[in-house]
């Protein structure tokens, strides 16, 4: 249950954030935080990281269909104890969530988080990063390790 509360978070906190830049804010309208450093930027993607594959709106959804049906599937078959991978999970559904509702509802994701040295991007994204991180660190760090059975070593 937590995952799904983990999800149902970051897509309020994505939406609510995305709704308040959208109705206080004029596409392209950039506000300086540190000025040079950290701008919000509103911004519309039609695309993925880096605009890549633009307006390719039906693949990002199927497979961000895919990925929730995966995780309803395989979620209840990872052990209890795999904390960092159960919340990686958690952060990469409720961004890939985040992001396909704004497709959805217009073909575009909302983004609006400006470094200035890397695209403007959001907190579906971050997410989705940080989930993705969760979920590497987890399986080259914490899971059992099967080097003994590779190396003709038949103990468990």
């Amino acid at each position: 249950m937590p995952i799904l509360l983990l999800a149902v978070t970051i897509i309020l906190l994505d939406q609510w954030v995305k709704y308040y830049v959208q109705t206080h804010m004029t596409l392209g309208m950039s506000i300086p935080v540190v000025p040079d450093i950290f701008h919000i930027t509103y911004i519309l993607n039609p695309g993925a990281a880096f605009g890549i594959l633009e307006h390719q709106t039906t693949i990002f959804i199927a497979v961000a269909i895919l990925l929730v049906v995966a995780v309803v599937y395989f979620y209840p078959r990872i052990p209890k104890g795999c904390r960092l991978l159960r919340l990686g999970i958690g952060l990469q559904v409720g961004g890939a969530v985040g992001n396909v509702i704004d497709r959805i509802r217009t073909g575009y994701v909302v983004d609006f988080l400006d470094f200035r040295i890397w695209p403007v991007f959001n907190i579906a994204d971050m997410a989705i990063v940080i989930g993705v991180g969760c979920i590497v660190i987890s399986m080259f760090y914490f899971m059992p390790s099967e080097t003994g059975k590779e190396n003709g070593d038949s103990r468990s």
